[in-house]
């Protein structure tokens, strides 16, 4: 078994791990030739929250070199606070106190040393006063048997009642945290065919609908995994269609607009609700973050 590539994009990747360690301690990275997926079930998630990601090798890597015996795919398991500080200091610096200039070298490489399974983070670097240095992280890892890993299924959901493009994440997070008095540990989320997007949370005292409108309603792929596909054309574009959710997880789902550029939301009536953070612009992303956020019944 053999792993071997330079970071090209190490911000974007800082970023993406950002966003994963804030849902999770650990998670599950498996590597094809093509792409890089990271997962985060839901067994030790708070809310139930799961992440299921594809990233493009191009978008991240260069010299990117896999060899094993399972198809040429390895899957990990890795501590994320781990995985997110090696990358923050090969991640590009910012202020005056920065230690190390913005044009760092990383190799990420799979290893054993003294017997432990670690994948390492090699940075080549030169300080602030043009020093040359050389930086190793490593992050013990458990390589998993693919027999293993497919036992843990991407959730299934049946067809969304609508899709919406969310407003820029950095704004709805400051929105949600002002509602988060009323919230309590519960908020209620409701979209339409017409572009409208609702935020409700409310008190035995007080409630409060924040609203947007004139929001796109993209047309997405069906997904292969859906259960019963509806014909969205046939249903009334003013119905609101909503769903509870933990007002944690949905916190926690915001913490990723460091990566996001596009974010669209699908409804699952009182099911949950579906969210893809697109890296990169949406028609040419280098890849898309899935996560899945279960409903809360009442």
């Amino acid at each position: 078994m053999r792993f071997r590539a330079n970071i090209e994009h190490v911000n974007t990747f800082y970023k993406i791990s950002q966003a994963v360690e804030k849902l999770q301690k650990r998670c599950i990275i498996k590597f094809t030739e093509s792409e890089m997926h990271i997962i985060c079930n839901n067994e030790a998630g708070e809310g139930g929250i799961q992440v299921w990601s594809q990233i493009k090798v191009s978008s991240l890597f260069t010299d990117y070199r896999i060899q094993s015996n399972a198809n040429n795919e390895i899957y990990l398991g890795l501590p994320t606070e781990a995985m997110t500080s090696a990358l923050k200091s090969a991640a590009a610096p910012t202020g005056q106190q920065a230690a190390f200039s913005a044009d760092a070298e990383v190799v990420m490489k799979l290893m054993k040393k003294n017997d432990v399974a670690v994948l390492t983070f090699e940075i080549a670097t030169t300080t602030r006063m043009g020093r040359y240095v050389r930086i190793a992280h490593d992050v013990r890892i458990e390589v998993l048997k693919p027999q293993d890993v497919s036992r843990i299924k991407e959730p299934m959901c049946p067809e969304p009642e609508v899709h919406i493009l969310l407003p820029p994440l950095a704004k709805l997070r400051t929105v949600v945290e002002r509602m988060r008095p009323l919230a309590a540990d519960v908020i209620g989320i409701r979209a339409n065919l017409s572009g409208c997007l609702q935020l409700c949370a409310q008190t035995d005292n007080a409630r409060v609908d924040v609203s947007w409108n004139g929001l796109s309603n993209p047309k997405m792929a069906q997904d292969p995994s859906t259960q019963d596909p509806d014909n969205l054309e046939a249903r009334d574009p003013t119905t609101l269609y909503g769903v509870l959710v933990s007002l944690k997880s949905l916190q926690k789902f915001l913490s990723s607009h460091v990566v996001s550029t596009t974010t669209i939301a699908c409804i699952c009536q009182n099911h949950c609700i579906i969210l893809y953070v697109y890296i990169g612009e949406m028609a040419e992303a280098g890849g898309v973050l899935t996560f899945y956020i279960p409903a809360i019944i009442e």
